[in-house]
C-alpha cells in the first residue's frame, strides 16, 4: 500500500465493436453442470489482450510516459541506458539519460535522444505530456540541463527536430511532477513553491511561450497529477494536499482553467487523510482518480467520477496502491499492486497483482489480468501508463518499476495491443470418479486466460477426435468452478479415458493427459455413506491432476499449494482410492469457494502421520493463498501426538484427546460444533467433548487441509503444517451424530 507518485495520460474513447458468439456443439449425455455465454477471444468491454508484446528494456525505472498520434511514445524516469527484449542487464545497451522514445509498434527506439541531467543529485524525468498539435513535448522532473542546454525542472522539446527549445525558458524550484497541456497553457504540479521567481504553492500555469500566468491553485502539500476537462473549462488536480487555495479539499479538487478558483472540493473523508491521488484521466463523460494509503484504514482503490457534476459514480476498495490509470473503449485499465479485493466481492488478500480492468460504469473486474513483478525501487511494479495507435492497432503502454511481465524477465517497460490474441488458456486439470454404479463422472477444474472470462470446454473419449460434450463456464484466477459432465453412455466393467481442452473461441489449449476409469458395477460403499449424510465438500485425493476433486454435489474443488504429493498408497478406504502426502511446512489445500461463518459444521478425515512436530490438519481460515488472520474451527495435532479441536467463542475453546495419534497408523477423525456443543471422535469413538461452546467466529473464509495458522492457540505445535499423509476429507454443514460417525468408521474396509 505503500509508494510514491506515477504519471500517466488519459486517452481518447473509442467504439467497440460487437462481439461474434461463438455456436456451441450440444452435449447429447447427462449435464451436471453448464453454464457461462459463448467463449470469444476477449470478454466485452475489454478490447486489449493480456499477451504483451516484444519492447526494448530500460535499466532503472519509468516515471513517465506520452503517446503521440505519430506511433511515437516518449518514456522519461531514472536510467541511463536501454536494451533489446530479451537482452540481459549490462548487454546490448544504448545510451538513453533519464529518457527515450519509442515506437509505438514495434518497440524499438527511435532516433529521438536526448540527455536530462543534473550538476548534483540524481537527475529524473516524472512528468510528459504533449501539445494538442504534437508539436511540443513538454518535460518535468528533476534536471538542470537537457542535452547539455540549461533549464530548471522544466522544459520544452521540439518534437520534430528531437532538440529542446531554448526560447522555453521557465525556472521551478523543485520537482515538476505533473503536466498538462491545451494550445496556449502548460499547467504543472509537484513539489515546488516558486516559479518564475513568483509564489505558486505546488501547481502553476505558464503560456507555451514561457511566460507565467496568473492562474493560482496553492496547496498546502505536493502536488501528483493535473488533467484537463474535455471541454477545457476546469483543470483537475489531484496529490497529497488537505487545502487549495485555503479551501479544504483533500487530495483532490477542481478548479477553474482560467483562474484556479475553486469549482468543486472533498470534504475530509472523502478520500481519507491516510490516503493520495497519484494520478487521473478523463473520458467523454468521466475523470477517474490512482489513489495510493499508508497506514491503518488507507483508500487505495480508483474513484470514477462524473464531469456533469463532479460527484462520484463509482469505487472500489481494493488494497494495494493504484499508481497509473488510462480509459479506452469503456474500460479503466489500472496499474496498481492490487493484492485483496475481498471487500467487493473479488479475489482474497494473496500475492499482488499489478494490472487490472474495470468499466467506466461498474467497479467490478473484469477478466483482464497480464502481471508484472514488483521490480526495484521500492517497489510497487507499474508506475505509468500511455496509449496511442499505429498501423491499425491501439497500444497500451505501460512503465515502471517491474523486471517481469507475464512471468519472462521484462525490465521498466511492456505493451499490449487491441490483437491479435495469441494466448491460449491453461490445460484443464481432470479428474474422474466412479463411486456411483455405472456411470463415470467427469470433473475438471474451470481453466483459466488472462483476457477472456467465458472459456469453451470439450469433452473427448477414448481418443476420439470428436468431443463427447461441449460446455461454457465463466471462471477468473480466484475463482475457478469445478465442472462436470456424467457419462452414462457406458457399462460396468469397461474402461474409459478422458481429455478437455479450453477455448477463448480464437486459441485452444492443448487437451489434458490423459485419464482413465473402470466403471463400477455397484456403489462404494464408503462415499455413498458420505454422500448420503449430507457432505457439502468431499475430497479423496484419488486425482492425478494437481487439484483435489470434490465428489459432492457442491463442487468445491479444492487447490493444492506448493505440489503435495499425489496417489499415496494404501489409501485410508478400502477400494480403487489413494491419499495425499503434505511434507509439514508449507503444502496445504484450499476450497474454491468462499463460505460464510458455518453456524454448524462436521470436519471429517483421515489422517496417517509419525510427525513430532504437529500441524494443523484441517481448519476454517480467512484467507487462501498465505496464512489466514483469522482462523478457528480446526482440528490440529500437537506435537505429542495428540489432537486438539477449537474454536473462537469470545476466547479460544478446545478440546483434546487424552491419547496420540502419530504412531504410523491411519486414524478416522471427526470433529463437530452444533447445539449440543463440541465434540472430538477418533477412530469412530468420542474421545473428547464440551456442551458449553455452541457459536464460532463469525468471517468469511475458506476450508483448509494440510496447514493454516496457529499463532496464539493452546499447546501450539513446532509446526502450523501437518507432515504425514490425509484422505478422504468431508464437510458437513450439520453435526453429526455419534452413529453416523461410527458407522463411517465401520465402512472403512467396504471401499
Amino acid at each position: 500500500m505503500n509508494g510514491t507518485t506515477g504519471r500517466g495520460r488519459s486517452g481518447r474513447g473509442r467504439v467497440r465493436a460487437a462481439a461474434t458468439a461463438l455456436c456451441l456443439l450440444a452435449g447429447a449425455l447427462t449435464v451436471a453442470a453448464s453454464g457461462g455465454s459463448p467463449a470469444t477471444a476477449l470478454t466485452p468491454p475489454v478490447s486489449l489482450t493480456a499477451d504483451d508484446l516484444t519492447t526494448w528494456q530500460t535499466n532503472g525505472i519509468v516515471w513517465a510516459m506520452a503517446g503521440a498520434d505519430d506511433g511515437v511514445v516518449y518514456a522519461g524516469g531514472t536510467f541511463s541506458t536501454v536494451r533489446p527484449p530479451g537482452a540481459a542487464p549490462g548487454t546490448s545497451e544504448q545510451s538513453a539519460v533519464n529518457f527515450a522514445a519509442f515506437d509505438a509498434a514495434t518497440g524499438a527506439p527511435t532516433g529521438c535522444s536526448l540527455s536530462f541531467t543534473v550538476s548534483s543529485g540524481t537527475a529524473t524525468v516524472r512528468a510528459l505530456a504533449l501539445s494538442p498539435d504534437q508539436k511540443t513535448l513538454y518535460v518535468g522532473g528533476q534536471f538542470g540541463s537537457v542535452s547539455g542546454v540549461g533549464v530548471s525542472n522544466f522544459a520544452a522539446i521540439d518534437t520534430a527536430t528531437c532538440t529542446p527549445r531554448k526560447d522555453f525558458k521557465v525556472s521551478v524550484t523543485a520537482t515538476v511532477r505533473a503536466l498538462a497541456v491545451t494550445a496556449d497553457t502548460v499547467y504543472l504540479g509537484g513539489d515546488f513553491n516558486s516559479v518564475a521567481g513568483e509564489t505558486r504553492n505546488k501547481f502553476a500555469a505558464v503560456t507555451t511561450e514561457a511566460v507565467l500566468k496568473p492562474w493560482k491553485a496553492n496547496t498546502d502539500e505536493v502536488g501528483r497529477a493535473v488533467e484537463l476537462t474535455p471541454d477545457g473549462k476546469h483543470v483537475l488536480i489531484g496529490g497529497d494536499f488537505f487545502t487549495v487555495n485555503g479551501t479544504t479539499s483533500h487530495a483532490l479538487a477542481v478548479v477553474d482553467a482560467t483562474t484556479g478558483a475553486v469549482a468543486k472540493s472533498y470534504p475530509a473523508g472523502f478520500i481519507p487523510d491516510t490516503s493520495t491521488v497519484q494520478d487521473l484521466a478523463t473520458d467523454a463523460t468521466g475523470f477517474y482518480t490512482a489513489n495510493e494509503g499508508t497506514g491503518g484504514g488507507v483508500f487505495d482503490g480508483r474513484i470514477a467520477l462524473n464531469l456533469s457534476n463532479f460527484e462520484q459514480r463509482w469505487r472500489d476498495t481494493c488494497l494495494g496502491a493504484t499508481q497509473a490509470v488510462q480509459v479506452y473503449n469503456g474500460v479503466l485499465y489500472s496499474g496498481s499492486h492490487a493484492h485483496d479485493c475481498a471487500t467487493m466481492g473479488e479475489f482474497p488478500d494473496q500475492p499482488r497483482k499489478h494490472l487490472l480492468a474495470q468499466s467506466v460504469d461498474d467497479p467490478k473486474l473484469l477478466p483482464w489480468f497480464p502481471d508484472t513483478n514488483d521490480g526495484i525501487g521500492e517497489p510497487v511494479g507499474p508506475r505509468v501508463m500511455a496509449q496511442t495507435d499505429k498501423g491499425g492497432h491501439h497500444y497500451l503502454w505501460v512503465g515502471g518499476e517491474f523486471t517481469t511481465v507475464n512471468g519472462a524477465a521484462q525490465q521498466g517497460l511492456t505493451r499490449f495491443a487491441d490483437g491479435p490474441d495469441t494466448g491460449a488458456p491453461w490445460v484443464p486439470n481432470v479428474s474422474l470418479s466412479t463411486v456411483a454404479a455405472g456411470k463415470v463422472e467427469v470433473n475438471w477444474q474451470a481453466s483459466f486466460d488472462t483476457d477472456d472470462g467465458d472459456l469453451t470446454y470439450r469433452v473427448y473419449r477414448d481418443g476420439a477426435s470428436t468431443p463427447v460434450y461441449t460446455t461454457t463456464a465463466r471462471s477468473v484466477f480466484w475463482d475457478r468452478p469445478q465442472l462436470r459432465w456424467t457419462d452414462t453412455d457406458v457399462a460396468p466393467g469397461e474402461t474409459h479415458s478422458y481429455r478437455i481442452s479450453a477455448s477463448d473461441g480464437t486459441n485452444t489449449s492443448a487437451k489434458s493427459p490423459a485419464v482413465s476409469a473402470t466403471v463400477a458395477s455397484a456403489a462404494a460403499k464408503y462415499p455413498a455413506k458420505v454422500l448420503a449424510d449430507g457432505a457439502s465438500l468431499y475430497w479423496r485425493y484419488d486425482d492425478t491432476a494437481t487439484f483435489a476433486g470434490d465428489t459432492g454435489s457442491g463442487r468445491d474443488n479444492g487447490f493444492t499449494r506448493n505440489s503435495p504429493t499425489r496417489q499415496l498408497t494404501p489409501a485410508a478406504v478400502a477400494g480403487p482410492s489413494t491419499a495425499i502426502g503434505f511434507n509439514g511446512s508449507n503444502q496445504y489445500v484450499y476450497s474454491n469457494k468462499r463460505h460464510p461463518q458455518p453456524a454448524k459444521f462436521s470436519m471429517e478425515t483421515w489422517i496417517r502421520t509419525t510427525t513430532t512436530k504437529g500441524g494443523k490438519i484441517i481448519g476454517f481460515g480467512s484467507l487462501a493463498m498465505q496464512n489466514s488472520t483469522q482462523y478457528d474451527k480446526h482440528v490440529y495435532m500437537r506435537d505429542d501426538g495428540r489432537l486438539v479441536f477449537g474454536v473462537k467463542s469470545g476466547s479460544l475453546r478446545t478440546i483434546t484427546t487424552p491419547a496420540a495419534y502419530n504412531n504410523g497408523a491411519w486414524h478416522h477423525v471427526v470433529a463437530t460444533q452444533g447445539s449440543g456443543g463440541m465434540a472430538l471422535y477418533v477412530d469412530g469413538t468420542l474421545r473428547a467433548s464440551t456442551t458449553l461452546y455452541t457459536g464460532n467466529e463469525k468471517y468469511d473464509g475458506y476450508w483448509r487441509v494440510g496447514g493454516d495458522n496457529l499463532k496464539g492457540w493452546p499447546d501450539r505445535p513446532t509446526s502450523d503444517f501437518f507432515a504425514g499423509q490425509i484422505d478422504e476429507t468431508a464437510v458437513y454443514p450439520t453435526a453429526l451424530s455419534s452413529t453416523q460417525v461410527s458407522a463411517h468408521y465401520a465402512l472403512r474396509t467396504a471401499g
